[in-house]
């Protein structure tokens, strides 16, 4: 238990730092910062893979088309939020993607309900309620939808749909994500630099050396992330992931002093007021079962 909950604080933490990462790459692009993250995730996890010597699923993998199908649309669900989210840093709006995140444990609550048939209690319906209520506060204040936050939660939330619906693990599973992401972005690499539009050759090399590190600085957190969902209880995984965007949120407002005025903060506190409410009613309700267990045995 301690353990899980070690690699699963481990694991929200480097995402909630990840802002820092971005910002550090002086010169290099969005679009190119991503490709980066594409080609040295594969070079990262295709290192573990031959270290374990652990390949042989492959084969089993590209003879099955619906699997690689399943894959291919997570891998591009998985491209378009890092996307957005590198975008979104670099653009000055860290406090709007943290907010994408705060959101995304209540989206997977309705994308259960709707793919997976699952069914909601009142008190998660009025969770639910308010969060939509956060949402509609927050366009009808700022004049427009919070974008950022809906694209970063519905990838992100379709993303982990499909994974937890797939046949593979998490190693072998991004494997193959970045496996069929690289002819792609190898080529856009290849473009970029061959034309004189990479920014990587003319960055420092104390930027080009992280830009190299974006491999296991994707992977690594993923793979702890993993590691705590198969120890601990989702209840408790649940509650550790509000560490990523609370640290986003903090870095946002306290480091680069982006504005969250008293409309953003009207906002935020009614998705916060989503989010307790979600988990004291499923804190009171998970109490209930054992009590009643209890006497029934």
């Amino acid at each position: 238990m301690q353990t899980g909950i070690i690699f699963g604080l481990l694991a929200y933490t480097i995402w909630g730092l990840l802002p820092l990462y971005i910002k550090s790459l002086h010169g290099i692009p969005p679009l190119e910062i991503l490709l980066h993250r594409m080609v040295w995730s594969l070079v990262f996890l295709g290192a573990i893979l031959i270290w374990r010597k652990h390949w042989g699923w492959l084969r089993a993998a590209f003879a099955q088309p619906r699997l690689l199908a399943g894959f291919t649309l997570s891998a591009l669900l998985l491209s378009i939020n890092w996307f957005t989210y590198i975008w979104a840093v670099n653009a000055g709006r860290v406090v709007d993607a943290s907010l994408g995140y705060f959101v995304n444990p209540l989206f997977n609550v309705l994308l259960g309900v709707l793919f997976l048939h699952e069914r909601l209690r009142r008190g998660q319906w009025g969770a639910i309620a308010v969060a939509a209520g956060g949402v509609a506060w927050l366009t009808f204040s700022l004049g427009q939808l919070p974008w950022i936050a809906l694209v970063l939660s519905a990838s992100f939330g379709t993303y982990g749909l499909l994974r937890k619906t797939a046949a593979l693990g998490a190693l072998e599973g991004l494997s193959l994500e970045t496996l069929i992401l690289f002819p792609l972005a190898g080529t856009a690499l290849g473009w970029l630099f061959a034309t004189g539009q990479a920014g990587f050759p003319h960055a420092s090399t104390g930027v080009q050396g992280l830009a190299l590190l974006a491999g296991p600085i994707t992977a690594v957190p993923l793979l702890l992330f993993a590691a705590s969902a198969r120890r601990i209880p989702l209840s408790l995984l649940g509650l550790l992931q509000y560490t990523g965007p609370t640290l986003q949120l903090l870095l946002g407002v306290v480091l680069w002093h982006e504005p969250f005025g008293i409309d953003k903060q009207i906002g935020f506190s009614l998705i916060w007021a989503a989010l307790v409410l979600y988990s004291i009613e499923g804190y009171w309700h998970s109490r209930q079962r054992a009590a009643v267990l209890t006497e029934a045995g």
